[in-house]
């Protein structure tokens, strides 16, 4: 039997948990889908499943390079294939839990990424211009360019604009069109989690509580006096920047706690651009309430079918 389960949705809804659940009663496998976990050292405020969770289920792309190396969609879903055709072929279920859009939808959707190589001084020229002239210049420059790549990326999510830039560049083919859906050779289902947005909030509000009292800020520290800048991308991850800033003096830690709970509500917003409500591919669960009914009535129809 070879398929696919994939548990989306925002952060802090319980994905990981649910995972848990569903790996346990149907022996299955964890394919982390975050694009922040895939970090060493960044274990508080990534969220990422503690060491107990860890070895009760297998956990599979946790932990695969340091904050100072570069990583990119295409890497990650060369590795994801590899991860789930192999627990394919051991009989298990890989369960492919996140709620970064492009991991998720890179693999479920069979991208075919365009192989550009990085260019560094190209990169270097724009990050220039951006720290001259701001993201948005850059990202008015690709809205011109490629419209529907651009609607595809925050304005304000420098990395992903400049890489769209850098392909273009390097092809003179609109990024857009360079991205062709193949899709899976095998079943997939997709579950996501949601609840009412306030609900959300809270969730995020007393998450971030835990991860400061769990030694938020000390996971920060560690990282910058180990030589991880600030200004690397891995540290633009929520809560690392702002509380980077409170050990360089320039807050308070109750507004840099304040600041990461806001940056994660408008993170959480927009991750519902990437998993739609509307989705009819998703089926959609409600955080919190008794599901657990429901989840084993559909994963079990869904294994029947696909064997």
């Amino acid at each position: 039997m070879r398929c696919l389960v994939a548990i989306v949705g925002p952060t802090a809804v319980g994905k990981s948990d649910l995972a848990i659940q569903i790996a346990r009663k149907y022996g299955g496998e964890i394919i982390n889908g975050d694009s922040r976990q895939i970090y060493k050292y960044m274990d508080i405020g990534t969220a990422k499943p503690n060491p107990a969770q860890q070895r009760l289920i297998p956990h599979h792309l946790l932990d695969i390079i340091l904050p100072d190396q570069s990583y990119s969609v295409s890497l990650y879903q060369q590795s994801a294939f590899k991860v789930i055709d192999d627990i394919q072929n051991r009989a298990g279920l890989p369960l492919l839990v996140g709620g970064s859009g492009q991991y998720i939808w890179s693999v479920i959707e069979g991208w075919s990424i365009p192989r550009v190589a990085p260019d560094q001084d190209f990169r270097l020229r724009l990050e220039s211009r951006a720290g001259q002239q701001g993201a948005k210049e850059l990202y008015q420059e690709l809205k011109d360019i490629d419209p529907l790549a651009a609607s595809r990326i925050l304005p304000n999510n420098l990395r992903r604009i400049i890489r769209a830039l850098e392909i273009y560049h390097s092809t003179g083919v609109k990024p857009s069109e360079l991205q062709v859906k193949t899709g899976l050779p095998y079943p997939v289902l997709i579950l996501g989690l949601t609840c009412p947005r306030e609900q959300l909030y809270s969730f995020i509000d007393r998450r971030t509580d835990g991860m400061i009292k769990a030694g938020f800020v000390d996971e920060v520290k560690g990282l910058l006096s180990m030589g991880y800048s600030p200004g690397l991308p891995s540290m633009s991850s929520l809560g690392y920047r702002q509380l980077a800033a409170y050990l360089r003096q320039e807050s308070n830690l109750e507004t840099a706690v304040q600041n990461i709970k806001f940056e994660t509500h408008r993170f959480a917003r927009a991750q519902y651009a990437w998993f739609r409500l509307k989705d009819k591919r998703i089926k959609w669960l409600q955080a919190g309430d008794d599901i657990n009914d429901e989840i084993n009535y559909t994963i079990k129809t869904f294994l029947e079918s696909a064997g």
